[in-house]
Protein backbone atom coordinates (compact mmCIF):
# COMPACT_ATOMS: atom_id res chain seq x y z
CA UNK A 1 0.00 0.00 0.00
CA UNK A 2 1.28 3.31 -0.87
CA UNK A 3 -0.37 5.29 1.56
CA UNK A 4 -0.89 2.84 4.92
CA UNK A 5 -4.79 3.71 4.88
CA UNK A 6 -7.56 1.56 4.35
CA UNK A 7 -10.85 2.20 4.01
CA UNK A 8 -11.81 1.09 6.92
CA UNK A 9 -9.30 3.16 8.68
CA UNK A 10 -10.04 6.30 6.42
CA UNK A 11 -14.00 5.47 7.99
CA UNK A 12 -12.96 4.87 11.34
CA UNK A 13 -10.59 8.36 11.45
CA UNK A 14 -13.75 10.32 9.78
CA UNK A 15 -16.68 8.91 12.43
CA UNK A 16 -13.76 10.12 15.45
CA UNK A 17 -14.10 13.27 13.67
CA UNK A 18 -17.78 13.06 14.41
CA UNK A 19 -18.51 13.13 10.36
CA UNK A 20 -21.12 10.09 11.21
CA UNK A 21 -22.63 11.97 14.02
CA UNK A 22 -22.68 15.44 13.66
CA UNK A 23 -21.90 16.28 10.17
CA UNK A 24 -24.09 14.68 7.99
CA UNK A 25 -26.74 14.97 9.70
CA UNK A 26 -26.70 18.65 9.79
CA UNK A 27 -25.97 18.28 6.46
CA UNK A 28 -29.19 16.52 5.61
CA UNK A 29 -31.28 18.71 8.22
CA UNK A 30 -30.22 21.77 6.87
CA UNK A 31 -30.81 20.80 3.52
CA UNK A 32 -34.44 19.57 3.58
CA UNK A 33 -35.36 22.56 5.83
CA UNK A 34 -33.61 24.67 3.44
CA UNK A 35 -35.43 22.79 0.18
CA UNK A 36 -38.69 22.82 2.31
CA UNK A 37 -39.04 26.36 3.07
CA UNK A 38 -37.22 27.55 -0.80
CA UNK A 39 -39.56 25.53 -2.39
CA UNK A 40 -43.13 26.86 -0.33
CA UNK A 41 -41.62 30.60 -0.12
CA UNK A 42 -43.79 30.96 2.97
CA UNK A 43 -40.77 33.52 3.63
CA UNK A 44 -40.38 34.84 0.51
CA UNK A 45 -37.67 34.35 -1.74
CA UNK A 46 -35.13 36.23 0.71
CA UNK A 47 -32.25 32.74 0.36
CA UNK A 48 -30.52 34.38 3.30
CA UNK A 49 -33.48 34.21 5.59
CA UNK A 50 -34.10 30.62 4.60
CA UNK A 51 -30.66 29.33 5.26
CA UNK A 52 -30.39 31.21 8.97
CA UNK A 53 -33.40 29.64 9.93
CA UNK A 54 -32.15 25.87 8.34
CA UNK A 55 -28.77 26.50 9.49
CA UNK A 56 -30.17 27.56 13.16
CA UNK A 57 -32.78 24.27 13.23
CA UNK A 58 -29.98 22.00 12.35
CA UNK A 59 -27.32 23.00 14.36
CA UNK A 60 -30.22 22.85 17.35
CA UNK A 61 -31.28 19.52 16.60
CA UNK A 62 -28.15 18.14 16.59
CA UNK A 63 -27.54 19.84 20.57
CA UNK A 64 -28.73 16.72 22.58
CA UNK A 65 -27.55 13.85 20.40
CA UNK A 66 -30.96 12.64 20.09
CA UNK A 67 -31.03 12.72 16.32
CA UNK A 68 -27.99 11.64 15.95
CA UNK A 69 -28.55 8.56 17.61
CA UNK A 70 -31.59 7.68 16.15
CA UNK A 71 -29.49 8.46 12.30
CA UNK A 72 -27.20 5.81 13.77
CA UNK A 73 -29.95 3.34 14.26
CA UNK A 74 -32.19 3.74 11.76
CA UNK A 75 -30.12 4.00 8.62
CA UNK A 76 -28.24 0.56 9.11
CA UNK A 77 -31.78 -1.17 9.16
CA UNK A 78 -33.15 0.63 5.88
CA UNK A 79 -29.88 -0.80 4.16
CA UNK A 80 -31.25 -3.65 5.50
CA UNK A 81 -34.00 -3.04 3.85
CA UNK A 82 -32.60 -1.76 0.44
CA UNK A 83 -31.04 -5.09 0.39
CA UNK A 84 -34.35 -7.08 0.98
CA UNK A 85 -35.86 -4.64 -1.96
CA UNK A 86 -32.96 -5.30 -4.25
CA UNK A 87 -33.22 -9.26 -4.01
CA UNK A 88 -36.92 -9.54 -4.13
CA UNK A 89 -36.77 -7.10 -7.24
CA UNK A 90 -34.09 -9.63 -8.70
CA UNK A 91 -36.63 -12.42 -7.63
CA UNK A 92 -39.56 -10.95 -9.27
CA UNK A 93 -38.16 -9.69 -12.46
CA UNK A 94 -37.75 -13.85 -12.74
CA UNK A 95 -40.76 -14.25 -12.39
CA UNK A 96 -43.44 -12.04 -13.85
CA UNK A 97 -43.50 -9.38 -16.21
CA UNK A 98 -47.18 -7.70 -15.30
CA UNK A 99 -46.21 -4.21 -14.11
CA UNK A 100 -49.48 -3.74 -13.21
CA UNK A 101 -49.42 -6.84 -10.54
CA UNK A 102 -45.18 -5.67 -9.65
CA UNK A 103 -46.60 -2.60 -8.63
CA UNK A 104 -48.79 -3.44 -5.83
CA UNK A 105 -46.10 -5.90 -4.47
CA UNK A 106 -43.60 -3.59 -4.70
CA UNK A 107 -46.05 -1.52 -2.80
CA UNK A 108 -47.06 -4.00 -0.10
CA UNK A 109 -43.27 -5.01 0.35
CA UNK A 110 -42.27 -1.70 0.73
CA UNK A 111 -44.59 -0.74 3.01
CA UNK A 112 -43.80 -3.90 5.45
CA UNK A 113 -40.21 -3.04 5.01
CA UNK A 114 -40.82 0.36 6.28
CA UNK A 115 -42.90 -1.44 8.90
CA UNK A 116 -39.91 -3.55 10.00
CA UNK A 117 -37.18 -0.68 10.11
CA UNK A 118 -39.46 2.02 12.08
CA UNK A 119 -40.12 -0.52 14.47
CA UNK A 120 -37.27 -1.79 15.14
CA UNK A 121 -34.99 1.33 14.78
CA UNK A 122 -37.76 2.29 17.65
CA UNK A 123 -37.11 -0.88 19.23
CA UNK A 124 -32.96 -0.13 20.07
CA UNK A 125 -33.99 3.61 20.88
CA UNK A 126 -35.95 2.63 23.65
CA UNK A 127 -39.31 4.35 22.57
CA UNK A 128 -42.54 2.52 23.42
CA UNK A 129 -41.37 2.89 27.00
CA UNK A 130 -38.86 0.51 26.86
CA UNK A 131 -38.23 -2.26 24.13
CA UNK A 132 -40.33 -2.61 21.80
CA UNK A 133 -39.41 -5.85 19.95
CA UNK A 134 -42.07 -8.04 21.65
CA UNK A 135 -45.68 -6.95 22.45
CA UNK A 136 -45.86 -3.88 20.14
CA UNK A 137 -44.64 -5.77 17.25
CA UNK A 138 -46.90 -8.40 17.75
CA UNK A 139 -50.04 -5.77 18.18
CA UNK A 140 -48.62 -3.75 14.81
CA UNK A 141 -48.27 -7.03 13.10
CA UNK A 142 -51.95 -8.03 13.90
CA UNK A 143 -53.28 -4.71 12.86
CA UNK A 144 -51.72 -4.73 9.60
CA UNK A 145 -53.30 -8.30 9.14
CA UNK A 146 -56.51 -7.14 10.13
CA UNK A 147 -56.30 -3.76 7.85
CA UNK A 148 -54.98 -5.95 4.98
CA UNK A 149 -58.23 -8.43 5.30
CA UNK A 150 -60.66 -5.89 5.21
CA UNK A 151 -58.72 -3.68 2.35
CA UNK A 152 -59.34 -7.26 0.24
CA UNK A 153 -62.60 -7.85 1.06
CA UNK A 154 -63.58 -3.94 0.23
CA UNK A 155 -61.99 -4.07 -2.77
CA UNK A 156 -60.45 -7.26 -3.59
CA UNK A 157 -63.33 -8.55 -6.60
CA UNK A 158 -64.46 -5.29 -8.46
CA UNK A 159 -65.79 -7.54 -11.23
CA UNK A 160 -68.33 -9.29 -8.53
CA UNK A 161 -71.27 -7.31 -8.85
CA UNK A 162 -75.24 -7.44 -7.30
CA UNK A 163 -76.79 -9.89 -9.34
CA UNK A 164 -73.85 -10.73 -12.01
CA UNK A 165 -73.70 -14.80 -10.58
CA UNK A 166 -69.94 -13.83 -9.17
CA UNK A 167 -69.34 -14.63 -5.83
CA UNK A 168 -66.87 -12.87 -3.47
Amino acid sequence: MAYGNTITEILNTWADFGIFAYVLPFLMIFAVIFGILNKSKILGDNKGVQAVISLAIGLMALQFDYVSNFFATIFPYAGIGLAVLLVAMILMGLITQDNNVSKWIWLTLGFIIFVVVILFSFADFAWFGGYAGTDVWKGILTAVLIVGIMAFVIWGNKDATPGSGKSN
